[in-house]
């Protein structure tokens, strides 16, 4: 059945996706979201989004930050609380003309602009207030959620404590790629 459910999805995605994005499948303990990725408007971050999934630098590691109505943010942590390595920070793309709508995907980051390294964040709502203004950096959007915005509402409803920490371990299984990129080489 699962290998099933994965062939309908790779069908799926053919027909639903534009050919030029890479999508990924991201397998949480909450259910299954797909994410198109945008490598024209964001390729710095798309590539380092990438490069953590084709070293199953996700896996297993938890959404540790959700705030329902707002986002859920995660990439950075196992189960355990421990902080998982990270690659060097990227240079910051808001200034792509994304917008942080719900359901779009982004980087992560500190104060600093190009602070951004592996942790991510699945918008809830419109949070235009993230986006880049006047010249001022934002959070960079470098994908959407295609299918599975069910699983991203279950988990920005579960029960938290302190610094929005889920009360029990929001896992992410897994990330894998269902299309890379087609259309760049041709």
């Amino acid at each position: 059945m699962k290998h099933f459910i994965s062939v309908l999805l790779l069908l799926i995605s053919s027909s639903v996706f534009s050919a030029a994005n890479p999508v990924v499948e991201m397998d949480t303990s909450e259910g299954k979201i797909i994410i198109e990725l945008f490598p024209e408007q964001s390729p710095v971050t798309v590539a380092n989004f990438l490069a953590y999934v084709e070293s199953d630098g996700f896996k297993k590691t938890t959404f540790h930050r959700v705030i329902n109505n707002f986002m859920i943010q995660g990439g950075g942590f196992k189960e355990s609380g421990q902080r998982v390595d990270a690659l060097a920070p990227i240079k910051n793309e808001s200034l792509n003309g994304l917008s942080n709508k719900r359901g779009t995907i982004a980087m992560a980051r500190t104060g600093e602009p190009h602070s951004a390294t592996r942790q991510f964040f699945i918008n809830h709502k419109d949070n235009g207030f993230l986006d880049a203004s006047g010249g001022q950096y934002g959070y960079a959007v470098f994908g959407k959620v295609s299918l599975g915005m069910d699983v991203v509402d279950k988990i920005a409803v579960v029960d938290t404590g302190v610094a929005d920490k889920p009360h029990r371990a929001v896992l992410i299984n897994s990330v894998s790629i269902i299309n890379k990129e087609t259309n760049k080489t041709k």
